[in-house]
This record gives C-alpha cells, sequence and structure tokens, in this order.
C-alpha cells in the first residue's frame, strides 16, 4: 500500500474513532502490522483490508489504492512468448488456407485437454489457432469461431494473471459480439480478471451493469440466457462480500439461487471452458462467501450437503471449491484436513493448481502459524511454487 493507501486507512480509524490498537484488536491483525500499514512501509493483502474494513464497518474498496494481484512468473512468461507474434499478425501463414472445420476440430481438442489440466498443451497449440482463426473469411460460422478462439484466449491470459493483454483480447472478442449472450460470456470472463485483481466497485458495477442489459423473463427466456444471469449475480454477490456489503451480497445471491431454480440442475455455460451455473454452482459460490466472512464452519458444512458434480467433476469450480474448504480448514486450524484439500487439486488440476494465488496464501497461512514445517507442506509449498 502506497502513502495514499496509508492515509485512507488512517483516515478511516479516525472517523471510526479507533486507536491504532483498537482496531488492530477488532481485526485480528498484530498493532506492529497496522503501524507499518499506515506508515506506507507494509502493503496489505486484500482479505487484510477487509477485516479493517468490517472492524470499521466501511466499505473495502474505500481502503485500496491500488489492484491486489500477482504478476505471472518467468515459466508461465516463457510459455506464453510463442503466442505474442500470432495476436500481433506476425505469424506465417501456411501454404493451405485454414477452414472453420478445421479450427473447430482443434478447440473440440482443447476443450478435452482443458478438462483434463493440460493448459500447457492448450498453450502450445495457441499460436497456430489464433493464426488460423484470424484467417478465417466471411460467413457466420467463422466469426462464431474467432469469437470462440479469442474468448479462450482472453481466459487463459487472465487466469496466468497477464491481465493487460487478457483486456485487449477480450476487447476484441467483444467487438465481433453478435448478441447478447456472446457479450455476456465475455463479461463473464472478464469479471473473473477483475476479481483476481482485487478491482472490487470495477466487478460489481461491470457485472450489475451486464446482467440488467439481459435480465430475462423466466417464462420466455432461453437456459442460457437464464444461466448467465445467474452467473453474473454470483460475480456481483462475491465482489460485495469481498466489498464488506453483505446485504448486497445477500441480494445478489438471492438472485442467482432464483436463476438455479428456474433452471433446475447445472447446465453449460461456455462448454469449451468448462464454466457452469446451476444449483450446484449456487452452492460452491455460498462456500467461498462463507470462507470469506470467516465462517468456515459454515462453508465446511454446506460442502457436505452439496452432491457430486455431474457436469466437469475436475473442473475449475469443483477445484475452486476444494480450496475454500482447505482455507476453512485452516482458519479453523485443521491443518491435516487443509493439506488433504490441496492435495486432492494437486492430483485432479496440477497445472490449474500452479497458477492459483489462493493456494499460495492458504498455505502460506498454515506456514506462518507453525513453528515448524511438515514434509508435506514442503512439498506443496514446492510444488504450487511458495516462497517462506
Amino acid at each position: 500500500m502506497g502513502l495514499v493507501g496509508a492515509e485512507r486507512l488512517k483516515t478511516a480509524r479516525k472517523r471510526a474513532n479507533m486507536t491504532q490498537r483498537q482496531l488492530a484488536d477488532a481485526s485480528g491483525v498484530s498493532l506492529s502490522q497496522v503501524k507499518k500499514i499506515e506508515a506506507g512501509r507494509y502493503t496489505p493483502r486484500l482479505e487484510t483490508l477487509r477485516a479493517f474494513a468490517v472492524a470499521m464497518d466501511v466499505r473495502t474498496s474505500n481502503l485500496q489504492d491500488q489492484p491486489d494481484f500477482q504478476m505471472p512468473d518467468t515459466d508461465t512468461e516463457n510459455q506464453w512468448a510463442p503466442v505474442w507474434p500470432a495476436l500481433s499478425g506476425e505469424i506465417s501463414q501456411p501454404d493451405e488456407p485454414a477452414t472453420v472445420e478445421g479450427v473447430q476440430s482443434v478447440l473440440d481438442s482443447v476443450q478435452v485437454m482443458i478438462s483434463a489440466d493440460r493448459y500447457a498443451e492448450v498453450t502450445a497449440l495457441l499460436p497456430n489457432l489464433i493464426r488460423d482463426a484470424d484467417s478465417l473469411e466471411g460467413g457466420e460460422r467463422a466469426r462464431a469461431v474467432r469469437f470462440r478462439v479469442l474468448n479462450l484466449v482472453g481466459s487463459l491470459l487472465a487466469q496466468t494473471r497477464q491481465f493487460e493483454v487478457a483486456d485487449t483480447v477480450l476487447d476484441r472478442a467483444l467487438d465481433i459480439a453478435e448478441n447478447g449472450v456472446e457479450a455476456a460470456t465475455v463479461t463473464d470472463t472478464r469479471l473473473w480478471a477483475v476479481l483476481r485483481q482485487g478491482r472490487l466497485e470495477d466487478a460489481r458495477n461491470l457485472a450489475i451493469g451486464v446482467a440488467d442489459t439481459i435480465e430475462p423473463r423466466f417464462s420466455r427466456a432461453s437456459l442460457s440466457i437464464i444461466a448467465m444471469w445467474g452467473r453474473l449475480w454470483l460475480k456481483v454477490a462475491n465482489a460485495a462480500v469481498r466489498d464488506n456489503q453483505p446485504g448486497e451480497a445477500d441480494e445478489a445471491m438471492s438472485m442467482a439461487r432464483a436463476a438455479a431454480y428456474r433452471i433446475g440442475r447445472d447446465v453449460y455455460v461456455e462448454r469449451l471452458l468448462g464454466r457452469t451455473f446451476g444449483p450446484l454452482e449456487v452452492g460452491y459460490i455460498t462456500g467461498e462467501m462463507h470462507v470469506i466472512a470467516g465462517e468456515p464452519e459454515l462453508t465446511i458444512a454446506g460442502a457436505k450437503q452439496l452432491p457430486l458434480p455431474m457436469l466437469e467433476p475436475t473442473g475449475s469450480s469443483r477445484m475452486r471449491h476444494r480450496l475454500d474448504l482447505a482455507n476453512a480448514h485452516v482458519q479453523l486450524g485443521n491443518y491435516g484436513d487443509a493439506l488433504q484439500e490441496m492435495r486432492r487439486v494437486q492430483t485432479n488440476a496440477p497445472e490449474w493448481l500452479v497458477q492459483q494465488r489462493y493456494s499460495r496464501d492458504i498455505l502460506g497461512s498454515m506456514i506462518s502459524k507453525r513453528r515448524s514445517l511438515t514434509r508435506e507442506m514442503r512439498d506443496m509449498a514446492t510444488a504450487i511454487r511458495l516462497d517462506y
């Protein structure tokens, strides 16, 4: 946190008529850490700002002065280096022209790879896939395929924390979107990136704006519209609970639950990226909101009531839910259970796991509370590239 952010925290504390010690006691943050933050000598995480916000009954975003995210690591940058010429149109064209059928066949393979957590293989395919999609000429089928490729690339860029380039690619996808569902699909991808950066107010405003634009009449709307609308409200709820706006989070969740109830089951919103919406997805986000709010018991209890996923059993939503359970166990001091959940994710989605800052935050919190580390903790730290 820079000096501007430090002043924001100090001003908010004084308006709340609290001393530094009172803020430390109410938030659970150490007094020394509070002093360092207000002096501009320490950059707090979003979770720490939320703890301050709860203690002072203000919005988390009122205390922010910059986004909260990590840059891609060197391995990720090297893996993506061959993609940049393709995005700039600087890759040579083959003698044989690309076809819609050929590009779609590659996308079908990519879908299988994503479901199987083979992201490195997907990245290796991207240069030629981007080149071929860009070279397709005319017609609705060519446009639709090009749109899917751009949305795919934007999503993968966001997942690997390359947010600025992801924005550019998603702008290109939005430019060729033909209907409200496609435009909302791009927004769904962008929202995920915005939330990963901790830009809570931006996420809220973007999600509500698009949700209002596509608001369905349940008696007439297609399932795809209802499902996308429900996903947008889940993003609003996610942003609101992080921003210490529990009332708004509850209202947003009621909208999402209404959409899930109308559909009655989990359905694909974007098959290529493995995105779904329905009662189970609402259950996952409910658990995430409880753990963010410091209610780990409710996260664990709720998870026991959820059915096994019929769609994407090892998809990102399911794996994220496992990390929420790991976080809940850490909050309760159940470190063995937390590691068990993380190992389950590692078994099913090791390439996905290493890109998740959340995994490093969870293990880092666990390590900070231990005097010595077990072999399992050290092995997991190495696997997810956590320095300690």
